[in-house]
């Protein structure tokens, strides 16, 4: 049996991380490019919302682990984004029990990821692991496709909740710093979903309290 994992929210300053992972018999991985599986990059929403229902029907098993914002922060007190990376991997892995895992490297250095991720992991396994296997191999590209469908899943039940937009939460989208520097100008704190860690974050809210200090001042 194979795996392939990937993640999808590793960098946004709003919502949570989701790693995913598929376990597949090595003998229907052809099948993943006869429905059309390519980097969830490639792909429209409603392709990967598509494609994410024939993944998980194809699967002998999936597991998704969703990482919250508070869950990231607190963990980049004690280790690294990659180690904390590591540790979700083989957490996915430890779900899934295959032979061997493709994973897409999350380290610079591709080899010492998968290391990482072997040596936390309880038991034999083979670890493929290289920068952009969501593109080099389907299996990782199914599961690329099943972490960002998921996430985005939850963005928007954000969305709802709020009953607002937030963009996709990454730093570089302007609709997202829109949203993050009204809701810290409005509450003068940040919400629940963002990752205080981030210098996004922290940025904000200096630029924030700045301002305040500043009318208080004029203010006397």
């Amino acid at each position: 049996m194979i795996s392939g994992i990937d993640e999808a929210g590793k960098g946004p300053v709003l919502g949570p991380m989701c790693v995913a992972g598929i376990l597949l018999d090595r003998t229907k991985r052809n099948e993943l490019l006869r429905i059309g599986v390519k980097d969830s990059k490639q792909l429209t929403p409603k392709k990967r919302e598509f494609l994410a229902g024939k993944i998980k029907n194809m699967a002998e098993k999936y597991f998704i682990l969703e990482v919250t914002p508070l869950q990231i922060d607190e963990l980049r007190k004690i280790m690294t984004m990659n180690e904390i990376m590591v540790i979700c991997f083989a957490k996915v892995l430890e779900e899934l029990r295959p032979d061997h895992a493709f994973v897409d490297a999350a380290d610079v250095i591709a080899n010492r990821f998968g290391e990482n991720i072997r040596m936390k992991y309880t038991g034999e396994i083979m670890i493929t692991s290289e920068h952009k296997a969501d593109v080099k191999y389907p299996i990782v590209s199914a599961a690329s496709i099943l972490a960002k469908v998921q996430r985005d899943w939850l963005v928007q039940q954000l969305e709802d909740e709020l009953g607002m937009e937030i963009g996709s939460g990454y730093p570089a989208d302007p609709k997202t710093i829109g949203f993050l520097e009204q809701w810290v100008k409005d509450h003068n704190s940040l919400p629940s979903f963002a990752r205080s860690s981030w210098e996004t974050s922290k940025n904000i809210l200096e630029k924030f309290d700045r301002n305040q200090k500043t009318l208080f001042q004029y203010d006397l």
